[in-house]
C-alpha cells in the first residue's frame, strides 16, 4: 500500500522510509513537483491537516502530513509554527536562535509535532477509530470523518553553541536530556526513538499496522 508523504523535505522522507520499513507500507513523495500547499493554519494541527488533506484530495491517496516546530519558553513559544520560516537555512536558523537567546537563563524548549493521516475512504478511518478504542492520543474529526491527528513532544533546552553533524533544522542546538546530547550528536536511530516526530509517527504507524493485519489497506 502506498502512503503519500505530504512533504518535500528529504530529511523527513528518509525518516519515514526507515520508520515504515517493517510494515507493508510504501512511503512515496508528492508526484507533481509543481503542487504545493500553503501553510496558512494558526496551529500545528491546522497545518498538518492542510498538508495531508490537500495532498490526499489532489492525488486520491492515503496521505500523511505533519507540521512540527520548536517552542522556546523565553521567546514566548517562538518560533513555533514559523520554525521553517525563521531563517533561510539550517545554519542561519541556529545562528539566529542563539543570537536571540544570548544571555537568557531560561533555556527550556520543546519540539512539537502534529501528524495527520487522511484517507479518501471514510470507512477506513472509521475502522481505525474502532481499532484505536479509548486511546486518548488520537483525535478523530467529527466534521471530517476522513482525518486522524496525533500530537507528540520532545522536551529539552537550547544549548549555548551548536554541535554534531546529524539531523537537520535546529538539531545542532537542541539538547535532549533523555539522550544526554544535542540531537545532531545522536544517531538517526537514537533520535527517532525519542523525537517528537518519531513519537507521533509511531502512533500513526501502529494504526497502519493494524489496518494491514486486518487487510483494510
Amino acid at each position: 500500500m502506498k502512503l503519500l508523504l505530504a512533504t518535500r523535505n528529504r530529511g523527513k522522507v528518509r525518516e519515514m522510509e526507515a520508520l515504515f520499513s517493517d510494515i507493508p507500507i510504501e512511503p512515496v513523495s508528492i508526484p507533481d513537483p509543481a503542487f504545493d500547499i500553503e501553510e496558512t493554519g494558526s496551529s500545528f494541527e491546522e497545518n498538518a491537516v492542510l498538508k495531508a488533506e490537500g495532498c490526499g484530495k489532489r492525488f486520491g491517496m492515503l496521505s500523511l502530513g505533519d507540521d512540527s516546530g520548536l517552542q522556546v519558553d523565553s521567546l514566548g513559544g517562538r518560533p513555533g509554527i514559523y520554525s521553517a520560516r525563521y531563517a533561510s537555512g539550517d545554519e542561519e536558523r541556529c545562528r539566529k536562535l542563539l543570537a536571540e537567546m544570548e544571555g537568557a537563563e531560561d533555556r527550556r524548549a520543546r519540539f512539537v509535532c502534529c501528524a495527520c493521516l487522511y484517507s479518501p475512504d471514510a470507512d477506513l478511518i472509521r475502522e481505525l477509530k474502532n481499532a484505536a478504542g479509548e486511546n486518548g492520543d488520537y483525535v478523530f474529526y467529527r466534521n471530517d470523518p476522513r482525518i486522524i491527528t496525533v500530537k507528540a513532544f520532545l522536551e529539552g533546552e537550547i544549548a549555548f553553541e551548536p554541535g554534531g553533524s546529524n539531523g537537520f533544522g535546529f538539531d545542532p542546538v537542541f539538547y535532549a536530556p533523555c539522550l544526554g546530547c544535542r540531537l545532531a550528536e545522536a544517531s538517526p536511530e537514537e533520535k527517532n526513538a525519542v523525537s517528537h516526530r518519531g513519537k507521533a509517527m509511531r502512533k500513526i504507524k501502529e494504526l497502519l499496522r493494524i489496518a494491514a493485519e486486518r487487510e483494510m489497506i
